[in-house]
């Protein structure tokens, strides 16, 4: 506070402070982050060890014109990184579960992986998590889940939230990892409702169509979604043992659905290949 009576520049940030936070509204959805939420025309979320990385990223994809994305506007005084908040909505519903909706996932993530070519592949200042053995091409999302796909109207995405685990990696890396919640590669008792009775070979076979991946990366498509399953047992098992979301999302029983999934992929592994070459 000021000296003489008056309110000085502490006190006006403190007022400002309590403003902003009068007006945050909390942002539902996902599993990792907490404590987002939106001001206005913005979104504020709390920094970690990525966030350089991710807004390096971001205004890359601002640079090159990809409009699928969040854009960066700064740090509050809260220490929270802001972010423009992009409307539409989020998380599985009847329209999105549709083949054009999955089609629409797919061109989205080939033109966010050729948007991120010239941006730098270096390891350092990720989240870090499971990854292909092969040399890095892109900086794979590594979590598009519906919940950060954001859809202007139905059945039409239009751009992708919540950057916190990118990292570079190979495109198929992150086509399987999609694929995993849009297919989805699950045991059927972990689908959501509206995914439980689909076909997941011909989804399989209709995002690798709207993507254009390739045939070799087709063929190997299962063997990495099932390394894939292995290795985010092992690193949610370790993050679990630090506490806090990751240790929720274990005790939630997200170690089991990994097992189940990498279990169902094994006994469906060859009908799953037959649409996919």
């Amino acid at each position: 506070m000021g000296t003489g009576g008056g309110v000085g520049w502490e006190g006006i940030r403190f007022v400002g402070m309590v403003a902003t936070l009068l007006h945050e509204i909390p942002l539902q959805g996902g599993d990792v982050t907490d404590g987002v939420v939106r001001v206005g025309d913005t979104v504020r979320r709390p920094a970690s060890t990525s966030t350089p990385a991710v807004h390096a990223l971001l205004r890359h994809l601002e640079a090159v014109g990809f409009e699928g994305a969040p854009r960066v506007v700064g740090m509050d005084g809260l220490g929270r990184e802001i972010l423009t908040f992009i409307p539409g909505t989020t998380g599985l519903r009847v329209e999105s579960v549709t083949d054009g909706a999955l089609s629409g996932v797919a061109l989205l993530l080939r033109e966010y992986h050729d948007a991120t070519i010239g941006f730098p592949l270096t390891p350092d200042g990720w989240e870090g998590g499971s990854n292909d053995d092969r040399m890095p091409e892109v900086v794979g999302h590594c979590d598009l889940t519906p919940e950060n796909v954001v859809f202007s109207r139905p059945g039409r995405p239009h751009a992708m939230i919540d950057f916190d685990l990118a990292r570079p990696t190979t495109r198929l890396f992150d086509v399987a990892t999609t694929l995993r919640h849009w297919a989805p590669i699950a045991d059927p008792v972990d689908r959501h409702p509206l995914l439980r009775n689909l076909d997941v070979g011909a989804r399989l076979r209709l995002f690798c169509d709207a993507y254009g991946l390739l045939p070799r990366d087709r063929r190997r498509l299962l063997e990495l979604a099932r390394t894939r399953f292995h290795r985010s047992y092992t690193v949610m098992r370790t993050r679990a043992t630090a506490g806090g979301t990751w240790a929720r999302m274990w005790a939630g029983g997200a170690g089991e659905r990994i097992r189940r999934a990498a279990a169902w992929l094994d006994v469906h592994e060859d009908e799953l290949y037959a649409h996919l070459v």
